[in-house]
Parts: C-alpha cells; sequence; structure tokens
C-alpha cells in the first residue's frame, strides 16, 4: 500500500443544504487522524480544506440548490487530487458532504483509467434533477461520475463518464429513492443491501465485492458515507438510517480492502460534528480509516 498519503479538507455542507457538516474536516482532524496514521508508519501531508464559496442567498438552478459554488468547489478538488496522484501520493479527501465525491473521482480518474468504485452508503447517491426529491445534490454524485445528470455536474474534471457501472458496488444501501432503483436495475450496477449484508454477512459480501470490482480496473476509489453505519454506533450525520452496518462490520470491510491491497484513493464523508455526541462519528471515521490503511491488533 502506497504510504504516501496526501490528506484534503472539504468544508462543504451546500450538496446537503444542512449545516454542521461543513466542520467535519476540524472534526476528523480533532480526532486525531494525523497521528493515528503516523503511528502506522505513514508519511503524511495535510494539504489543508479546499475553499468553499458561501452566497449570501439561496440559490437553486434546475431542481440543484447552490449548483455554482458545487461545482467550483469540486473544480479545485479534483485539480488538487489530480495534483497528488501526479505526484505519487494517495489522496484521503475528508468531507463535507457527500456531493465532493464529484470532485474526487473527477481528479482520480484523470489519472486511473478504468477506476473501480465501491460506494459505502445507506443511499444510493443516484438521483438527477428529475428523480430527486429535495434538489440535494450530495444525492446526486455517483449518477454525474457515472454521466448522468446536469452537464455541469457531469464535465466536472472536464470528461464524462468517469467510471463505468460494471466497475461500481454500492454496500450498505437501504434508503433508495424510484428514480435510483430503476438507474440501478437499467445499468446494472451490483448493489449489496442491508438484506444481503444481513444473510451472507460481511465477509462474503466483502469477497464479493472486492472480486467484482477489482476484475477489470487498475485501482478502486473508496467513498465512506458514515451514514452506512448504523446511527447507533455514527449519530453524528445529516440524513441517518437506522439498520446499518455495525462497528464491527465496517472494521470488517476496512480490514478486507487493506488485505486485497487495491485501493488508490478513498474519502470519508458526512460528518456532521453538530448533531454528534462528544466527536463520536469523528472518531469512528478515523478508527475505519486506519482499518483501510492496513492497522492490525497483531
Amino acid at each position: 500500500m502506497n504510504k504516501n498519503i496526501s490528506i484534503v479538507g472539504v468544508p462543504m455542507d451546500l450538496g446537503a443544504d444542512r449545516r454542521g457538516v461543513d466542520m467535519g474536516p476540524s472534526a476528523i482532524r480533532y480526532a486525531g487522524v494525523v497521528a493515528r496514521l503516523e503511528m502506522m508508519g505513514m508519511h503524511i501531508e495535510d494539504k489543508g480544506d479546499i475553499h468553499v464559496n458561501r452566497p449570501h442567498r439561496y440559490t437553486e438552478t434546475e431542481n440543484h440548490k447552490y449548483l455554482d459554488e458545487v461545482v467550483e468547489a469540486n473544480t479545485k478538488l479534483a485539480n488538487v487530487v489530480s495534483d497528488i496522484m501526479q505526484e505519487g501520493r494517495f489522496p484521503l479527501v475528508l468531507g463535507g458532504d457527500h456531493s465532493i465525491a464529484l470532485g474526487t473521482i473527477g481528479g482520480v480518474a484523470k489519472n486511473v483509467n478504468d477506476l473501480g468504485v465501491i460506494w459505502f452508503d445507506a443511499h444510493g447517491d443516484l438521483n438527477t434533477g428529475e428523480t430527486s426529491p429535495s434538489g440535494n445534490i450530495h444525492g446526486m454524485p455517483l449518477a454525474a461520475s457515472l454521466g448522468y445528470g446536469h452537464e455541469r455536474l457531469v464535465g466536472i474534471a472536464g470528461f464524462s463518464p468517469k467510471i463505468k457501472p460494471e466497475n461500481v458496488v454500492i454496500i450498505g444501501a437501504r434508503s433508495l429513492d424510484e428514480g435510483e432503483r430503476e438507474l440501478i436495475k437499467r445499468l446494472g450496477i451490483k448493489v449489496f443491501t442491508m438484506h444481503e449484508i444481513d444473510k451472507l454477512g460481511m465477509a462474503r459480501v466483502m469477497d464479493e465485492a472486492i472480486s467484482h470490482v477489482s476484475k477489470h480496473t487498475k485501482g478502486v476509489h473508496l467513498s465512506l458515507d458514515l451514514d452506512g453505519l448504523d446511527p447507533h454506533d455514527a449519530p453524528g450525520v445529516g440524513t441517518p438510517v437506522i439498520g446499518g452496518i455495525s462497528y464491527r462490520e465496517g472494521h470488517l470491510a476496512m480490514e478486507m480492502l487493506a488485505e486485497a491491497n487495491i485501493l488508490c484513493s478513498a474519502e470519508f464523508v458526512e460528518v456532521n460534528p453538530i448533531l454528534d455526541q462528544q466527536n463520536m462519528t469523528a472518531r469512528v471515521a478515523v478508527a475505519l480509516m486506519s482499518s483501510a490503511f492496513g492497522d492490525k491488533l497483531l
């Protein structure tokens, strides 16, 4: 595994249209992410935060809230992530709401042909402006990365599509909108809902997911939304859904990814300290990161 890691924070809450998640990068840093990874022998460069412009008034374009600001921040992020990749380092992006995946995937896919994506999330994030019930862009990044949605979201980083549906696996889904279900079926996207995790167990789910996502790819991006975990273990998220992945299941999944040694980039998103309990969710995020980078008890 690449031990040269560059951390980038994105204090973005406009994609979720709910204050607090913009403090996620600070909460994760406060939870000791740099010290934890350095103790594991990683060489950490913290590049600070991407600047996110905050409008003086609410804006919405064609059922896309804060479209201009989300596109601007993700364009900056894509450039920074691409530069990190070209330096031979591993980009670790801290959110911020999940709309930042637009920039992360854009920057990584510029440098990795046939990029695979493992998407841990209670939601599909496969809406477009036509299907979204809220207009919140944090519910659209996976669709846009696949080439579906508003042309300005799809066109971030200057090319589209950034990933192929056969190279994507969603894990932990338990809340999907009708338009998302239709797109999943039409594109044949591999989804492990909580039903499959309960029935098969996380070990088998990860075996199958890793095999699927690494079959025809040259690197895999991990996009982990903390609301993929059960709210009991990760209460500080903006859109909690009960019945999620347990703390131990999350660690097992990350440990198996580390053993597979397929990751080339990662992002951890949707930590909202305003809704949290004593920074618990940020500490969970840091613990999961350490497992993803190969931390072991013995």
